[in-house]
């Protein structure tokens, strides 16, 4: 019986049970025990987290910390729902996962980003209610199908209460095993993570309120639910009513906060001070997001210490100063490409490409300018922006005419001269169109100016620039494509194009440019681009 009752003990085998087996020699009797899942895999494991490791480990969150430990409470007591929000990188998740780390809480974690659609959303919080994880053995397969709200109700009341039960249950034998380290209470809580990207879904009119409405709509005293966004409570008004979350807020870091979180991983903290008493005021009044910081400054750091043969050193004042001579080249064209993905300034600083002309950075010839301007921006941006404000200013159906395959309005045929009358309707319909403002468009007529207007390009980009080295010449503009959603969503977070409500006769969401035509001028002049030939002057 033994011999034949052995392969069906290997089918349900876990990772490491079947990396044991496929070693070679190994006999039936040397087979790894199977992992049976059970409540305790729905705490966040690991070592215990004590309340002064806790605070120590986030000096600039202790506020929000002991807020999210008393908004939770003791064991098993129940909760209405809660709200965390604040700007991306300011350490919403990192700090609520380490909270239920430190209270040994069950949780089950869901992010919208991962689960970016509701079918997938539902499906993930059903399989770790379950304790099912997909594998090779299951065909990658939820335990249960779930697509629609009123079916992730259903199986969410049955599947929590198992939970639950299975809670109490091991609530009075957590004594008596010692071995395993078991949750507290018996209080199941689910976060959603990054619920802003909710409202880019399909059908998220109703999915928002749905999900806001769970609380009301199960019942359990037993559930809890918290959600984490990067917006604020206000933009998810909505007219259905349910019980408001109790918001808690993360504010930016300020620059004391950011130095405690910079220098506390560093080797020589004093030397990694020095560094930052010069980029940090700089750096922090373009980003205060930690990410980004800690990214350009790992780069800009290695750059900072090069004249130093060992920097294990404390650097005295004159160390200091030549420290500072040889690394302020290298801050402006950081401080200008912060925020461009292909950055030429840290692959110039890696590279160590960086010329010196007159203490400063020496520009490519065919670098942008910066002053036109005032700041950075990408060519694939200025071309988004002069397409949005064309859609603004110019009205839709003359753009077939405007956009022809001559390119641009000037190719047009000679009118013959205009009448008093003419002229006079003409400023009437001016002052019109100035008092009312800039007009609103829909995507997809903004994605096929964009397509028109680069289609025509007849300017080389640089090399390093694109990382693919051919120019945009004719109809090569699928570089200019690739990011262009992504640009959309920049400019409209820089409020250089406002996104509007939804039409009611198209269902699609409308935008307005809001820049003033100087400045669109300029960023035209910035790559040579024609842009009063595309203005409709009536």
């Amino acid at each position: 019986m033994g011999k034949e009752e052995s392969p069906q003990a290997a089918r349900r085998t876990t990772r490491a049970s079947c990396a044991a087996a496929s070693n070679g020699e190994v006999g039936r009797s040397t087979i790894t025990p199977l992992h049976n899942p059970t409540v305790s895999d729905l705490a966040f494991g690991g070592e215990p987290l004590s309340s002064e490791d806790l605070r120590s480990s986030f000096p600039a969150r202790r506020p929000q910390i002991l807020e999210l430990v008393h908004l939770l409470g003791p064991h098993s007591s129940p909760m209405l729902p809660l709200f965390v929000y604040g700007g991306a990188s300011t350490g919403k998740t990192t700090v609520i996962l380490q909270v239920f780390r430190h209270l040994n809480r069950p949780f089950v974690y869901a992010s919208c980003r991962t689960c970016y659609s509701p079918r997938i959303l539902f499906e993930s919080i059903l399989n770790q209610l379950l304790l099912h994880r997909k594998n090779e053995a299951n065909g990658y397969s939820s335990a249960k199908r779930c697509e629609k709200p009123s079916d992730f109700v259903n199986f969410l009341r049955e599947d929590v209460g198992k939970v639950v039960d299975s809670l109490k249950d091991h609530s009075g034998k957590r004594k008596s095993n010692k071995s395993r380290r078991w949750p507290k209470g018996d209080i199941l809580y689910l976060i959603i993570d990054n619920l802003e990207l909710v409202r880019e879904w399909d059908k998220s009119s109703s999915l928002l309120p749905f999900l806001f409405n769970l609380y009301d709509i199960l019942k359990l005293p037993n559930f809890a639910l918290i959600f984490v966004s990067s917006s604020s409570p206000d933009t998810y008004y909505s007219s259905m009513g349910y019980i408001e979350p109790i918001p808690v807020f993360f504010p930016e870091y300020t620059e004391e906060d950011l130095r405690q979180l910079l220098i506390r991983n560093q080797a020589n903290q004093k030397l990694y001070s020095c560094f930052l008493d010069i980029v940090l005021r700089p750096f922090s009044r373009v980003t205060r997001r930690l990410d980004e910081l800690s990214t350009v400054f790992s780069s800009l750091f290695q750059k900072y210490c090069e004249p130093l043969s060992d920097t294990s050193l404390f650097p005295n004042d004159e160390m200091k100063r030549r420290l500072f001579s040889h690394f302020r080249p290298y801050i402006s064209p950081a401080l200008n490409e912060i925020f461009w993905g292909p950055s030429q300034c840290l692959s110039g600083i890696e590279s160590g490409k960086v010329t010196r002309q007159r203490g400063s950075i020496r520009k490519h010839e065919d670098n942008e300018d910066f002053t036109e301007i005032g700041f950075h921006m990408s060519t694939a941006a200025k071309y988004l922006l002069i397409s949005a404000f064309l859609a603004s200013r110019n009205p839709a159906t003359l753009d077939a005419s405007l956009f022809d395959s001559t390119g641009g309005s000037d190719n047009r045929k000679r009118k013959r001269k205009a009448s008093e009358k003419s002229m006079e309707q003409k400023e009437t319909v001016e002052q019109e169109s100035l008092m009312k403002g800039p007009g609103t468009f829909p995507l997809e007529r903004l994605l096929a100016i964009f397509q028109c207007i680069t289609s025509v390009i007849d300017v080389s980009i640089d090399e390093e620039e694109h990382g693919d080295g051919f120019s945009t010449d004719g109809g090569n503009s699928s570089w200019l494509m690739s990011n262009v959603l992504s640009q959309l969503s920049s400019l409209c977070d820089a409020n250089f194009i406002a996104k509007g409500g939804s039409c009611p006769l198209e269902g699609s969401t409308r935008y307005r440019c809001t820049i003033s035509e100087d400045f669109a001028l300029k960023v035209a002049r910035s790559i040579k681009f024609a842009l009063p030939n595309y203005l409709c002057r009536r």
